[in-house]
């Protein structure tokens, strides 16, 4: 592969997301990090950054907020700054996790209402196509780039406290769908990843996972949880020459967990 193709991570610095960023550095991708964290994890994750590092490519870590659509141009243009003449983005990873967990009805908590559903959609669906957009305005991506989401069991199964969440994993589907038809002439393949339960922090926000992780490791085969490494494994053969022809589609990472 050549050492000018770089991998673009939004949502990077923990869970899925970092798993990738690992892998695709481990094969020789330079890395883009975008991340919102506080800055008293920053020593934490500043460490992952490091061993991202070590595998000897560029990492660029940028501590912004990916869904502010008025600070986007600007961000976009950093990047343009940071990015040797010549290279291009291969790779965006959209690892965006920020949703409303509330239940639809309660008799003693607070329910969900309309902002909650708009809030969910926009972060974790559209800044999908907002991004993708920017970025091939701005003539980012390579002549053959893959583009990949991660979506969950919640697309097609009722979970309490979850419906914000499923209905914008329903439209990231449908988004990386219509990215894949209308986004095709400028060589950009999309696919969404269907991970099984993975233990990230997003799992541990949501109201009675402990119950969640209990049912899947009844229900998966493979007598485990999904691991983010084995997600980013499916990412990495989805990065391959040889997956050039797999786009629009939904697969599923989950050892066999949604078989029951």
């Amino acid at each position: 592969m050549k050492n000018t193709y770089w991998a673009l991570i939004l949502g990077g610095s923990s869970g899925l997301g970092l798993a990738t960023a690992m892998k695709l550095a481990s094969h020789g991708y330079h890395i883009i990090i975008m991340h919102r964290d506080r800055r008293a994890v920053m020593d934490e994750i500043e460490k992952d950054f490091d061993e991202i590092r070590s595998y000897g490519n560029e990492l660029i870590a940028m501590n912004v907020d990916v869904l502010n659509a008025d600070k986007r141009a600007g961000i976009i243009s950093d990047m343009q700054q940071q990015l040797p003449e010549g290279h291009q983005i291969k790779v965006m990873i959209h690892s965006v996790a920020k949703g409303t967990l509330k239940p639809m009805y309660s008799e003693n908590r607070p329910t969900l209402v309309d902002t909650d559903f708009r809030i969910t959609f926009d972060a974790m669906a559209l800044s999908l196509y907002d991004w993708t957009k920017a970025l091939a305005m701005a003539g980012l991506f390579a002549d053959d780039s893959r583009i990949i989401s991660f979506t969950s069991e919640g697309n097609t199964k009722a979970l309490p406290n979850y419906s914000a969440v499923s209905v914008a994993k329903v439209a990231l589907e449908a988004l990386t769908r219509s990215i894949a038809l209308e986004f095709a002439p400028m060589g950009i393949k999309a696919n969404c990843i269907q991970a099984g339960i993975t233990m990230t922090k997003s799992l541990s926000m949501i109201p009675g996972y402990e119950r969640i992780k209990e049912n899947a490791l009844e229900r998966n085969p493979q007598k485990r949880l999904t691991m983010p490494e084995d997600v980013a494994n499916a990412v990495y053969l989805l990065t391959m020459d040889e997956a050039k022809w797999i786009t629009g589609t939904v697969i599923k990472v989950d050892g066999g967990e949604s078989l029951m």
